[in-house]
């Protein structure tokens, strides 16, 4: 019996990833997977054939670090990030509706205003006023918000010269004041996630991996899970817990499991449209909030940051989930939270020793040379958001000083060492599309076009990499994602012009011509038939 294809693709350039078969022209495609590339398909038979007309053919992107429910959320949020001064914020405010009694607003960034906001300009607008700082590590509130807040949420607070809080709080306080406003509706969170999906959809992406749920920094509800079982997904999921989640287990003895989440869930649970991830932990804060905790203080300030709550709490977390047998994804960005990180992950694995657990550092912000073999031995996957640089890079130089700035999200120093590298994007803190964070992998040019730790420039084709195998194995979906390769998923991105061959300066800007998942051209811009 002669096998009837579903889909056979023809016409494209096809740019496979795969280092034994690179290139190809035809893919046949049979229940939502690759079964052969050209020879191997060429005269069978399809019920589709989609000519390309020399388009290319990708690997579908992966973005193994960003926040769906906060991207739709700041989608219908008002925004302040293009104000310049504090009357113009204070005008977006007066504007803003009421939800549930608050007044929301996102995008904060002191750095572009005439001066700081403060809870006594917040007053002017009424009670229960939020404004998000662009980096999701803080935000400013009204003076009735810090009348509710318990004295430790205030302990760390920016005080002015009298003393008094300013309106401004970072990282637990932040959260102390997320916690009165929570939860959001699971209606809500479910057409946030889809408007966030969508967003990655039109730019090329085929998995995209929630950076928390249930709780956290980012966290919208504690059923918050079910909030994406309830949406409809144009794209593949998946979820990282919070670790704030774990819970104390009367496990068997020989289990060696003190915390887990209710019935033993962990990494791996799931299907390849929605899944659970890696069990997501933090440790500092944002380079953007000043709270990445560094070893010595930022450039021309007295502070060096901040680890993001007691340690031994945070290393008992690390621990429990390592023995419960989660892949963990631990946030540090600062060079200090990655020795942190890098001593907690090594304590867990020499307690109990696992094969393959691709425990992965989020952010990886900066990272000192000595760091980089320990980051090697460990087989540990840095997560990087390579936009960061390309969006704040200036700033981010101007704070670390010149000795630093080249330790900033590494590329050649990492790659050189063997270490697999996963691109991500943490939208909506910075641009989420791939292409342009390939193109400053590549480059490694600010927006403004100064150069930001030159040295750590790649190749576009391990910047694709980045976004296809490396994000895929950090993922623990490379058996299914990652290169176009017989067996695997038919998840394609499709360009207009080929970023391998095209003017570097160039590929942030190549049309995405069709995003291609489980054969089926779920985003179809150049109307391929």
């Amino acid at each position: 019996m002669r096998v009837i294809l579903d889909l056979k693709v023809v016409g494209g350039r096809v740019v496979t990833l795969d280092p034994t078969r690179p290139t190809a022209s035809v893919i046949g495609v049979w229940a939502g997977r690759i079964v052969g590339l050209d020879d191997d398909v060429a005269d069978l038979p399809a019920r589709r054939v989609v000519d390309l007309d020399g388009a290319v053919v990708l690997p579908g992107f992966v973005d193994a670090h960003n926040h769906l429910a906060w991207t739709g959320r700041a989608a219908r949020t008002p925004d302040v990030s293009s104000c310049t001064t504090v009357a113009q914020v204070l005008d977006v405010l007066r504007g803003a509706p009421r939800s549930s009694g608050w007044v929301e607003a996102a995008g904060y960034d002191h750095r572009a205003l005439d001066r700081p906001l403060t809870s006594r300009d917040l007053d002017l607008i009424g009670p229960r006023v939020y404004v998000q700082d662009l980096s999701g590590h803080a935000c400013v509130v009204s003076g009735d918000v810090l009348a509710v807040l318990p004295a430790s949420a205030l302990r760390e607070a920016q005080r002015d010269a009298t003393g008094t809080p300013t309106g401004f709080l970072a990282e637990a306080a932040q959260t102390a004041v997320r916690a009165l406003r929570l939860p959001y509706s699971l209606e809500d969170i479910a057409a946030d996630v889809e408007s966030g999906a969508h967003q990655c959809l039109r730019e090329g992406v085929v998995l995209a991996a929630e950076a928390g749920v249930g709780g956290g920094l980012i966290g919208s509800s504690p059923l918050e899970v079910e909030a994406y079982q309830r949406a409809t997904l144009p794209i593949r999921i998946q979820l990282m817990v919070s670790a704030d989640r774990l819970e104390p287990v009367t496990a068997h003895a020989t289990d060696g499991i003190r915390r887990a989440l209710p019935l033993g869930l962990r990494t791996g649970l799931g299907d390849d449209r929605l899944s659970i991830g890696p069990l997501k932990l933090w440790t500092d804060g944002g380079m953007l909030a000043r709270t990445a905790a560094l070893t010595w203080p930022y450039e021309g300030m007295d502070t060096a940051g901040q680890l993001q709550d007691d340690p031994d709490s945070m290393r008992a977390a690390i621990l429990d989930g390592h023995a419960a047998g989660w892949q963990l994804a631990v946030h540090a960005i600062g060079d200090r939270a990655v020795d942190f990180a890098l001593d907690a992950l090594a304590e867990a694995q020499r307690a109990v020793p696992r094969l393959d657990t691709r425990h992965r550092i989020e952010h990886c912000g900066l990272v000192r040379p000595e760091q980089l073999d320990r980051i090697a031995a460990l087989n540990v996957i840095p997560v990087i958001q390579p936009t960061f640089l390309w969006a704040y890079g200036d700033d981010y130089a101007t704070i670390m000083g010149p000795d630093r700035t080249p330790w900033m999200y590494r590329g050649r120093a990492f790659l050189d060492r063997g270490i697999p590298i996963a691109g991500s994007s943490d939208r909506p803190v910075a641009d989420g599309r791939p292409l342009r964070a390939i193109q400053f992998m590549a480059e490694r040019l600010s927006k403004e076009g100064n150069p930001i730790g030159p040295t750590e420039a790649t190749t576009v084709h391990e910047a694709l990499a980045a976004y296809t195998i490396g994000a895929a194995y950090a993922c623990r979906q490379d058996h299914a994602l990652g290169t176009i390769t017989p067996g695997k998923l038919a998840d394609f991105t499709i360009l207009e012009t080929n970023p391998l061959t095209a003017d570097i300066s160039t590929i942030s800007d190549i049309p995405v011509a069709a995003t291609v998942i489980a054969g089926d051209f779920i985003h179809n811009p150049a109307d391929f038939t």
